[in-house]
């Protein structure tokens, strides 16, 4: 375990993002803060930091429990991360795969009486 460590390296290796630059590139848009302020990639992050992550349709907070250099398995993420986001954050993207599920194709004429029914009960 390291002392300092990047905020980029550390985002990837707990498994938030995929790749280490997607990390990067997400910090560098502003999408990744701590104490509601923007940081850069090359920021370096401490145990008990709450950081707050953008990816849209989602919001999700996450409280560093301890460092790593490496990425870890799935399993092991819940060792180095504790997830404080809220469920209806996530009950969003429930929401939207329902509603993608009913997104017609252009080109497909008419919605008949009972798909115009389904659509306009999936609307907010």
């Amino acid at each position: 375990m390291e002392k300092d460590l990047r905020i980029d390296k550390w985002l990837w290796a707990v498994r938030v993002f995929k790749t280490r630059s997607l990390a990067s590139d997400a910090c560098r848009a502003g999408k990744v803060k701590i104490k509601d302020q923007a940081v850069k990639p090359s920021r370096t992050i401490m145990v008990d930091d709450i950081i707050s992550v953008s990816m849209p349709p989602v919001m999700r907070k996450i409280k560093v429990i301890a460092l790593l250099q490496t990425r870890v398995s799935a399993k092991l993420v819940s060792n180095f991360m504790e997830d404080l986001t809220p469920l209806e954050e996530y009950k969003k993207i429930e929401l939207l795969k329902d509603h993608r599920f009913m997104q017609r194709d252009r080109g497909t004429g008419r919605p008949t009486k009972k798909e115009r029914r389904d659509i306009e009960s999936l609307e907010f």
